[in-house]
């Protein structure tokens, strides 16, 4: 293997336990080394810091894999897979649910990778351009372990710009009818479209979240926005929400979200096809309130840059949604945007409620579930805020 240095007290962070070093970090870097390839890395006085694969086109040149200085092999991921594997199976005992994340990336020691299963089906994201060069043998031990009907790549992040290699979908083993899988989740099914739908094909990060609501939802006239597939809408009608409408900009999703809610014989909910701020500003002219809004957003930034904006859109929609809520009611609010902190995003509620002439108390706060590990050494592991508020006049 290559060898690369770092300049000098460029390891200490690594030696904390972070898995990434930065270009500006290196010594050089070698354009004679292909985007991915697996080389050993030393400190400026030639101590072993591990191996890892390595990107001159990235702004992280390096992603730490092991500091036994072990090769990416057949070995390698069968063992790390199946450590992270028995964590969730202590997590989710059998008949809990048959959905979860396998595999969380640096949390699990397998750095940009995210392996999701949904029953029969299993479902791969890469970040980095190392773990595309390892797809088909990842696929091969995912094989032996899970024995799949289906094996899909939804390699279609930005992110992956920022590593210079290709954005695609594929399915790799099995076909479109085994894309399609019945998921149970705290006694809710779901149809999940994991070639359509968005990210690996279902949000799983939201389980536990999605638990509080049922207990908020007894009898209330519920606003579900950004509702995907319908998860958060589904738990609040399983709670005893008296009626349901569900907002989404993606048609198919709502077509999918509706389909969800007949699956398991929810009959009280509409749908709203559109733009969130658009219609949920509409609602506000219209003088409409609900009892309980739920506002879970796509990320409103993919970099620190854009972090203010990010944050104004936070701001607008948190105040339009308490606008919709009525006195006595539930604001539930999550915000899945890894630049912007806890305190970015609290401080965001408590600015629109001002705004909104609306008096506060948070009375719930989560992350992201367990499936979902966090590194203490590594805040990026970290990046799921929710919250629920009780809403009052100001």
């Amino acid at each position: 293997m290559h060898e690369l240095y770092l300049k000098p007290g460029e390891h200490r962070r690594l030696f904390k336990g972070h898995l990434w070093s930065f270009s500006n970090e290196l010594q050089s870097l070698p354009r004679d080394i292909a985007a991915g390839e697996t080389v050993r890395l030393f400190t400026h006085d030639r101590k072993p810091v591990g191996t890892g694969f390595y990107n001159p086109q990235s702004l992280i040149a390096f992603r730490l894999l092991s500091r036994k200085s072990e090769l990416p092999d057949e070995g390698f991921f069968t063992r790390k897979i199946t450590e992270a594997l028995s964590l969730r199976n202590k997590l989710y005992p059998s008949g809990e649910t048959n959905a979860f994340r396998v595999v969380h990336g640096e949390s699990d020691g397998l750095p940009g990778l995210v392996i999701d299963r949904f029953s029969d089906a299993v479902v791969i994201q890469s970040f980095s351009a190392g773990m595309d060069r390892h797809l088909p043998l990842i696929c091969d031990v995912l094989t032996q372990l899970f024995r799949p009907a289906c094996i899909i790549i939804r390699n279609e992040s930005v992110l992956r710009e920022l590593e210079g290699i290709p954005l695609y979908k594929k399915i790799v083993h099995g076909d479109e009818r085994d894309a399609i899988q019945t998921i149970h989740d705290a006694g809710i099914s779901y149809k999940a479209h994991l070639f359509e739908g968005h990210k690996t094909g279902f949000f799983l990060d939201q389980r536990e979240n999605r638990r509080m609501v049922r207990r908020l939802s007894g009898g209330a006239d519920t606003l579900d926005v950004f509702t995907s597939d319908g998860g958060f809408g589904l738990n609040a009608l399983q709670g005893g929400a008296s009626a349901l409408t569900m907002v989404d900009i993606s048609a198919g999703a709502l077509e999918r979200a509706c389909a969800n809610a007949d699956l398991n014989g929810f009959r009280t909910y509409t749908a709203l096809n559109g733009d969130a701020f658009e219609i949920m500003q509409r609602l506000v002219s219209e003088r409409k309130t609900f009892d309980l809004v739920i506002l879970d957003p796509p990320s409103f930034t993919k970099s620190r840059k854009n972090l203010p904006k990010a944050l104004q859109a936070y701001k607008k929609l948190n105040r339009l949604g308490l606008e919709l809520t009525k006195n006595g009611g539930f604001l539930a609010t999550a915000s899945c945007s890894r630049h912007a902190s806890e305190a970015d995003f609290l401080q965001a509620v408590q600015h629109a409620s001002r705004t909104a002439g609306k008096h506060i108390r948070m009375v719930y706060k989560n992350s992201q579930p367990a499936d979902h590990p966090v590194l203490l050494s590594m805040p990026e592991t970290s990046y799921l805020k929710f919250a629920c508020f009780y809403v009052t006049e100001g």
